[in-house]
């Protein structure tokens, strides 16, 4: 197996652990988008919805100690002070919190609407 594809694999790994991490603190809407093919930045965004400041807070520091767990390195928090959105980059897989308001005001998924949307029961 090429080194690209291992990478793609380890990337998809890390994704399933973080929405496992997600659905674990009770997020809501989670969705992926593939952005390999259109970016450089990672091979997943995944976003997801807190109902609450505490909660945001809690999914996040969840999906940090279980992808740190499981090797990965978390290279940049932003937002966590706040926690209206908050932004973990894993590297290839990016993970945004969002409460509903940000989430509809920001709208990731139509931003990066060149990237495939992936239902993340199928990752």
């Amino acid at each position: 197996m090429s080194e690209m594809a291992n990478t793609k694999e380890r990337s998809g790994e890390l994704a399933r652990i973080a929405i496992a991490a997600l659905e674990e603190k009770k997020a809501t809407d989670i969705r992926v988008i593939d952005i390999s093919e259109v970016s450089v930045l990672a091979d997943y965004f995944i976003i997801a919805n807190g109902s609450s400041r505490p909660q945001i807070q809690a999914l996040s520091d969840e999906v940090s100690e279980k992808m740190e767990k499981a090797g990965a390195v978390l290279k940049q928090v932003e937002g966590y002070d706040h926690a209206k959105w908050i932004l973990l980059d894993f590297g290839d897989v990016i993970v945004h919190i969002f409460n509903q308001e940000d989430r509809l005001l920001y709208d990731l998924e139509r931003i990066w609407r060149d990237g495939k949307q992936i239902d993340p029961d199928h990752l």
